[in-house]
């Protein structure tokens, strides 16, 4: 077996040995504003709930591990004390993992996300709609671990208020478990379902997505797509080039036989498929190529 004290692990082996070691772990999409009023959105999984009555929930924003810098949400809290945590169900997973990109200061994560923003009833940060349970937080207490990277801050939360989509309940008005389908974080890129166990997402570390709000609405509003969809799409870093879609009409026979067809449906759904398989470069290709081809 493998021994180590902490002390003798760089703080990103560590960090990286107990996400995946602490897991499944719930997530908290923690919407909070600004002391100016700007809006905020960010995904956590040092979170929990930790007393029913009062009911509270903790979350931490910790130290970024390379350079020792806080996150907007803790900035937002320290300022307002004021917080919505939506609960992460599978059909929004991609979305959230969106939401995460470290965009500069001022940029709207509800917007790149694509996720709809409504208003809460008793604090000012919004509520996210696509979120299945939604709680309006007032907050009690930030309690920060320490002052390098890698440092958590438990953010403790009292529930004012809670939303819950009637979708998820059953026939008692109880939370069904399947009917939530609820999703975890794990180590690395890996996540779990409630309901089906492992799957992985990319996590936008490096690169900044384009974002869901610059999707063409033409692609953005087909039905096709879920919100699971767009996420994936908006987290490309930029789109193909002409170029590379030219060479990937030309070296697939099946994607230019259903240009030449004219039929976006069959575009729309191609472009589904890929998605379904992580392809998202693909996706992006058949899509600006029929945009191409609808132009010739």
């Amino acid at each position: 077996m493998l021994s180590i004290e902490p002390k003798e692990l760089s703080p990103a082996r560590l960090q990286g040995y107990l996400q995946s070691a602490v897991a499944p772990r719930p997530i908290a999409l923690a919407s909070t504003m600004s002391a100016e009023g700007e809006p905020n959105l960010s995904p956590f999984s040092f979170f929990n709930v930790f007393s029913s009555n009062p009911p509270i929930l903790i979350f931490s924003p910790a130290r970024r591990v390379r350079d020792n810098s806080v996150k907007h949400t803790l900035t937002n809290v320290q300022a307002t004390a004021q917080v919505v945590i939506n609960v992460v169900s599978y059909d929004m997973v991609q979305q959230t993992s969106l939401s995460s990109t470290e965009y500069a200061d001022g940029v709207n994560e509800f917007v790149k996300a694509g996720f709809t923003a409504v208003n809460s009833d008793m604090v000012k940060p919004f509520r996210v709609k696509e979120s299945p349970v939604q709680f309006e937080c007032k907050v009690n207490q930030i309690i920060p671990m320490g002052d390098q990277g890698g440092a958590g801050n438990l953010v403790i939360c009292e529930v004012l208020k809670l939303h819950i989509d009637e979708r998820v309940l059953d026939a008692h008005g109880a939370i069904d478990q399947h009917k939530i389908d609820l999703v975890a974080r794990l180590g690395s890129n890996w996540y779990s379902r409630s309901n089906a166990g492992l799957f992985e997402v990319p996590k936008p570390l490096v690169t900044l997505g384009i974002g869901v709000d610059n999707i063409p609405a033409s692609i953005k509003s087909n039905p096709i797509f879920d919100g699971n969809d767009l996420g994936m799409l908006g987290n490309i870093e930029a789109l193909p080039p002409a170029d590379e879609v030219a060479v990937f009409v030309q070296q697939n026979f099946a994607v230019k036989s259903i240009l030449s067809a004219d039929d976006a449906a069959k575009v729309f759904a191609r472009a589904k498929e890929y998605l379904q398989q992580q392809d998202v470069a693909s996706a992006w290709k058949i899509l600006l190529a029929a945009t191409v081809y609808n132009h010739n």
